[in-house]
C-alpha cells in the first residue's frame, strides 16, 4: 500500500519541484504555492461533480456509444471541467495574490494547481488498479497534466501584464489546455468503440493520444523557456 501511494505522489512531486527550480528571478513564497497545490485538490470536486451530471445526459442523446459520445465525452465532459476547474483556482486565488508579479508565475501556480488535482486522481487510480497503472501514469498522464497546465498557465501570465488583451490570452490559454487534453483523452477513449476498432487498431489510436501527448510537452516546453526570457528581461533592467 505505501510502495503504491509512493509511486501515486512521485510524478507530481517531481513535475512540481522542477517547475519551481525553473523560478529563477523572483521564486514563489512557499505559503501561496501549497495553498495552490491544495486547491488543485479540491477542484477535482466540481470536475467530477460535472462529469456525474453530464454523462447520462450525453449518453441519453448519442446512446450506442458512437463516435460523437467519445469526442464530446472527450472534449467538454472531462476536458472541459477539469481545466475549467483549474482555472477557477488558478484565476480566483493565484492571479489575485500580490506574489503574482512576473509572466512566469503564471506557469509556476498553474502547474501547482494541476498537480494538486492530477496528485490526487493519481492516488485514486493507482490505489484501485494498481502498479501497473501507476507506471502508465507516471510517464504519460501525469506529466500531461503538467502540459496543459504550462499551457494555460503561459497565457494567464501573459493576461496579468497585458491587461488591454487579458481575456484574448486567457481564453487562448483555456482553449489549448482542453484541446489537447481532449484530444489525449478521446485516442484513448476511442479503444472502448466497437464502431472505430473495426477500421482502426489500438496501436493507432494509442499513437495518437501519444502525438497529442507529444506536441502538449513540446510548446510546454516552449513556453517555459519564453517566460524564462521575458523574467530575466524584466529582473535585468
Amino acid at each position: 500500500m505505501l510502495s503504491l501511494l509512493a509511486l501515486a505522489i512521485a510524478p507530481g512531486a517531481a513535475i512540481t519541484l522542477y517547475i519551481y527550480s525553473r523560478d529563477k528571478y523572483d521564486r514563489e513564497p512557499l505559503k501561496p504555492l501549497l495553498i495552490s497545490f491544495l486547491l488543485g485538490m479540491v477542484a477535482t470536486a466540481p470536475a467530477i461533480y460535472m462529469q456525474v451530471v453530464l454523462k447520462p445526459v450525453l449518453y441519453l442523446r448519442f446512446p450506442g456509444f458512437t463516435i460523437w459520445y467519445y469526442f464530446l465525452l472527450s472534449f467538454i465532459v472531462v476536458a472541459a471541467s477539469e481545466e475549467g476547474s483549474k482555472y477557477l483556482m488558478l484565476r480566483g486565488y493565484a492571479y489575485r495574490n500580490k506574489a503574482f508579479n512576473e509572466p512566469f508565475d503564471g506557469i509556476i501556480y498553474s502547474v501547482m494547481i494541476s498537480m494538486g488535482f492530477a496528485t490526487l486522481e493519481n492516488i485514486d487510480y493507482v490505489l484501485n488498479y494498481g502498479f501497473r497503472t501507476g507506471l502508465i501514469r507516471l510517464f504519460i498522464s501525469v506529466p500531461s497534466h503538467g502540459a496543459f497546465a504550462v499551457l494555460m498557465g503561459y497565457h494567464v501570465g501573459l493576461a496579468k501584464f497585458d491587461k488591454p488583451h487579458a481575456i484574448r490570452h486567457i481564453v487562448k490559454g483555456l482553449l489549448l489546455a482542453i484541446f489537447f487534453h481532449g484530444a489525449f483523452d478521446f485516442f484513448l477513449l476511442l479503444q472502448n468503440s466497437s464502431q472505430v476498432k473495426q477500421y482502426v487498431s489500438n496501436g493507432l489510436l494509442i499513437t495518437g493520444a501519444l502525438v497529442a501527448w507529444y506536441f502538449a510537452i513540446r510548446m510546454a516546453v516552449k513556453s517555459i523557456r519564453l517566460h524564462e526570457e521575458l523574467s530575466r528581461q524584466q529582473n535585468t533592467m
